[in-house]
């Protein structure tokens, strides 16, 4: 990406709200030009379908499944059992020039496909859901954003959460005053990938398997690679294995991270840090890590005081003092938000927000809805966006920035040093190193 391609995190949602001024999508991304009402039911493809992705169509269900995608036939079995009336392909960029009737298109492969995919569809005029975190970069991540304005298509990022109540009241209790004015949050996910590989690897060092080990018959391993750097196929990458390795996966900020935040980067406003710290263990240039600490400092914003918001992975937080005895954080992770007059907590997804001790929870007067609630699945919403020409509620405008947020943990902890962090330059200002991870070379035949 040239320095001419960047755009600013202000700059990105002015463009937004002009786009978002019309309340009717045109007809052509709707389907083109015989497209019938918005009430129809949407033509939908799938692509990288063999994990969540599988999920995630189980939910779109009520439009018509059209056509599927996966680089691996017997990963994505299942899903063709299930959709047998799909068309069925190995490569995205062949449906995308042989569907031209579909309208929308769902993405759920590995995080370091997730941005050439999402802008190739959204440039062929197609409605995007793409899996959580949105794109492996920070440069990705704004310019997935720059071309949803471009392309005026409806958008949504899968951090399920953001659709659910509890996440809504968050926001309001804190908006409210129920515990003051936040000035430090903790969040975490105690689960860790080690060992790297699972099964597959050496639980002993964590450099990449340097074996011959054959391609399966059913699985393209080139396309699987897609923009990352050529190497070896080896069972310690694919399936489901991924995400522990820097060149395919954001590790668990990517993966709880951009969940878990989701509540805290809403409730509090949050834009651009000024720094980001990162202390982390067993380190190394292939496989994130097996446990870090992150510390982000955020100024003062929108009447709200500066907030330190510390991320802790394959670990907990210190037990709050106010958590009463035989009373258990919630499970594998969540939120700690830290006000002058109380402490809310929350589990992963922002589910079952309470404030502590139970006692304060009981007496507190919970105010009436402000924030619109979602109705039915994180999916729904989306397809609802479509019909109705809306954004949904985890479009890009919102999902980028809050991806953002979470890689720049990522490059804190690759560089285990604190770094200050120019948003609206999107560069990091003293260390040169850490801006090598800003950005990443495609390997070539693979562009933006």
């Amino acid at each position: 990406m040239k320095r001419t391609d960047q755009i600013s995190r202000r700059d990105f949602l002015n463009a937004a709200a002009a786009a978002t001024a019309f309340t009717v999508i045109p007809r052509h991304v709707l389907g083109g030009a015989n497209a019938s009402a918005p009430g129809r039911k949407l033509n939908i493809a799938g692509i990288g379908i063999g994990g969540m992705g599988y999920s995630n169509l189980k939910n779109m269900e009520s439009e018509n499944i059209v056509a599927l995608c996966d680089v691996d036939e017997e990963y994505a079995a299942k899903v063709y059992q299930q959709y047998p009336n799909a068309k069925r392909y190995r490569d995205y960029r062949i449906l995308l020039e042989k569907e031209k009737g579909i309208d929308a298109v769902l993405i759920a492969t590995p995080d370091h496909t997730h941005a050439v995919i999402t802008i190739a569809a959204m440039k062929a005029g197609k409605h995007v859901y793409c899996q959580k975190p949105l794109t492996q970069t920070i440069t990705e991540a704004r310019r997935v954003a720059q071309v949803a304005i471009e392309t005026g298509v409806v958008t949504q990022m899968g951090n399920q959460g953001r659709s659910s109540d509890d996440i809504r009241r968050i926001c309001e209790w804190i908006q409210d005053g129920a515990i003051g004015p936040v000035r430090e949050v903790h969040a975490w996910c105690s689960l860790t990938y080690y060992p790297w590989g699972h099964a597959w690897w050496s639980t002993t060092h964590a450099s990449k398997p340097k074996e011959s080990v054959s391609v399966p018959s059913t699985l393209d391993w080139d396309l699987w690679l897609g923009p990352a750097s050529s190497r070896p196929y080896h069972p310690c990458y694919h399936p489901a294995k991924w995400r522990a390795w820097w060149d395919f996966g954001c590790g668990m900020m990517g993966d709880r991270g951009v969940h878990t935040l989701d509540s805290v980067f809403w409730s509090l406003k949050l834009g651009y840090p000024e720094s980001i710290s990162a202390t982390c263990t067993d380190l190394s240039d292939d496989t994130h890590p097996v446990a870090s600490i992150v510390t982000y400092q955020f100024p003062e914003r929108e009447g709200m005081p500066a907030v330190r918001v510390n991320w802790y992975e394959g670990l907990e937080p210190p037990r709050p003092e106010d958590l009463e005895d035989g009373r258990s954080l919630p499970s594998e992770g969540g939120a700690l938000f830290k006000g002058e007059r109380g402490t809310l907590m929350c589990g992963v997804y922002g589910e079952s927000p309470q404030l502590i001790p139970s006692a304060k929870m009981k007496a507190y007067q919970k105010p009436k809805e402000s924030i619109p609630r979602i109705q039915g699945t994180h999916e729904q919403d989306w397809i609802d966006a479509i019909k109705q020409g809306r954004k949904a509620c985890s479009d890009f405008s919102y999902a980028g920035p809050l991806t953002e947020f979470a890689l720049l943990g990522n490059i804190a902890k690759r560089v285990q040093s604190k770094i200050i962090w120019d948003g609206r330059a999107m560069i990091v200002t003293n260390n040169e190193k850490a801006n090598q991870y800003v950005h990443k070379q495609y390997r070539d035949g693979w562009v933006l």
